[in-house]
């Protein structure tokens, strides 16, 4: 076992998992493999294998949350469970694109009291100890920036930014547009529908520490380590933005 702190493991081992992710890709389609799916896959695997032994190793008495694994609901007996997602935005990443991450957060107590992202494509890691400063708005009057799906856009989210008046931003996986709000390529993030605790767990721990407004759409708090660990709906942006945002989630949710 290492001396280091949870932020400074959850990092570590997810800008590793991210290294794993790369080669994986690169041997696969140097070998001359083409099948999207069984890229992700192997890509999957491996991560998870490789984040599997190093909290074995380094935090042996904790419990687990996973999208490739099973899941013991022995962890709702825990104080402590890691929520991992090996690979988020498994498309983008067989597909050879940037905008895909690895996600490392720790459930404390009730918490959520670290977190990583490892964003391989662009050669950037994000942590919860030593979150970046995010960017101000050089215009508070100008229209927000919205990230949103590059494939498949939502309802809902088309609806907020018209209620809004707001510009769209496309990117890929959740993990992305939400430190895509920590870094200020984007302004908001709003998600309905479709995502689990892993795909939000270090993200948002990563864009509280920054400061950053996080919230079901219905403004409650994000829970962690539930026993139903759908978690399919979000808002993140700047504190100064939030009224705007959930008046404009509110709007299009009375519309639809």
């Amino acid at each position: 076992m290492s001396g280091l702190t949870d932020a400074a493991l959850a990092a570590e081992i997810a800008e590793a998992a991210g290294h794993v992710l790369l080669a994986v890709r690169e041997e696969l389609l140097a070998s001359g493999a083409e099948d999207q799916r069984a890229i992700a896959k192997a890509g999957d695997e491996r991560a998870q294998d490789f984040i599997a032994e190093r909290l074995a190793a380094e935090r042996p008495q904790d419990a687990v949350l996973s999208e490739e694994a099973k899941d013991d609901l022995g962890r709702l007996d825990a104080a402590r469970v890691w929520i991992i997602d090996p690979l988020d935005g498994t498309k983008e990443f067989s597909q050879g694109r940037h905008d895909w991450a690895v996600h490392v957060a720790l459930w404390e107590d009730g918490e959520l009291a670290a977190g990583a992202v490892a964003l391989p494509g662009i050669g950037q890691t994000l942590r919860s100890d030593d979150p970046p400063a995010v960017p101000a708005r050089e215009d508070d009057s100008a229209p927000l920036r919205f990230a949103i799906s590059r494939s498949h856009p939502s309802e809902l989210i088309t609806a907020v930014i018209e209620e809004s008046g707001g510009d769209s931003v496309a990117m890929g996986s959740a993990g992305f547009k939400v430190c895509a709000v920590v870094r200020g390529e984007a302004d908001a993030y709003v998600h309905a529908g479709g995502q689990f605790e892993w795909d939000s767990a270090a993200p948002i721990a990563v864009a509280r520490a920054a400061g950053l407004f996080t919230s079901r759409l219905d403004g409650s708090p994000m829970r962690y380590n539930q026993r139903d660990v759908y978690l399919p709906d979000l808002i993140v942006c700047r504190p100064a933005d939030a009224d705007r945002v959930r008046a404009a989630v509110d709007a299009a949710t009375t519309r639809a």
